[in-house]
């Protein structure tokens, strides 16, 4: 997972804390091998001010609609965390046929650019990226949108959907997203992972 301090980029793992500069580079020189599509995150973080972490995922749940194009909506309470609207970005349309990972700053901007103002975008064949102004936001929206992502594929088996309305997807994003209910789902999570054994070590 990494968020964003105000001007560098803070990439945690378990052996600790990388910051990196808006551009994606070590602030200080390391010996970490570093993941290719750190540009995703450090073009997302210059375009939207207002976001201060990124995820980008794979999850099994949310390919189906990378890979057909179908529109992920909010059929769920929870899924309004998902955002209003879930936008696609096909790297093709700028850049032809490509390894399908984001590694230079022409196509992070351009992922950005597709990304807007919303909190989630879908990338064509590949995964998707989710953006918030909080880590805990973050993990809320990438946890609750796969798992609506899960449950439209299931309705869809069974008959048409009924998604939220509008109006209910941005009540219902509002109401999801205050302190309390999303540091429930913070406490739970993290109570898990203590358990198994999985929480980094602690940073002072």
């Amino acid at each position: 997972m990494k968020s964003f301090t105000g001007k560098t980029l803070r990439w945690e793992w378990r052996d600790g804390i990388l910051e990196l500069t808006l551009d994606s580079k070590p602030v200080e020189p390391t010996s970490a091998r570093l993941f290719s599509e750190l540009v995703i995150h450090g073009c997302i973080y210059q375009a939207r001010p207002d976001v201060h972490s990124v995820c980008h995922h794979h999850a099994v749940s949310v390919l189906p609609y990378c890979i057909t194009g179908v529109e992920l909506v909010p059929v769920m309470h929870l899924g309004a965390a998902l955002g209003g609207k879930v936008p696609f970005w096909d790297s093709r349309d700028e850049f032809g046929d490509t390894p399908m990972v984001v590694t230079t700053p022409e196509q992070g901007l351009s992922l950005a650019r597709a990304l807007a103002s919303n909190a989630m975008v879908l990338m064509r064949r590949h995964g998707a990226t989710v953006a918030g102004a909080t880590l805990q936001e973050t993990v809320f929206r990438t946890i609750f949108s796969h798992r609506n992502a899960e449950l439209q594929l299931r309705a869809q088996a069974l008959g048409e959907i009924a998604p939220l309305t509008r109006g209910e997807a941005e009540l219902a994003e509002a109401y999801s997203l205050r302190v309390r209910p999303m540091g429930r789902a913070w406490e739970y999570w993290t109570t898990r992972l203590a358990k198994a054994g999985e929480l980094p070590p602690q940073v002072a």
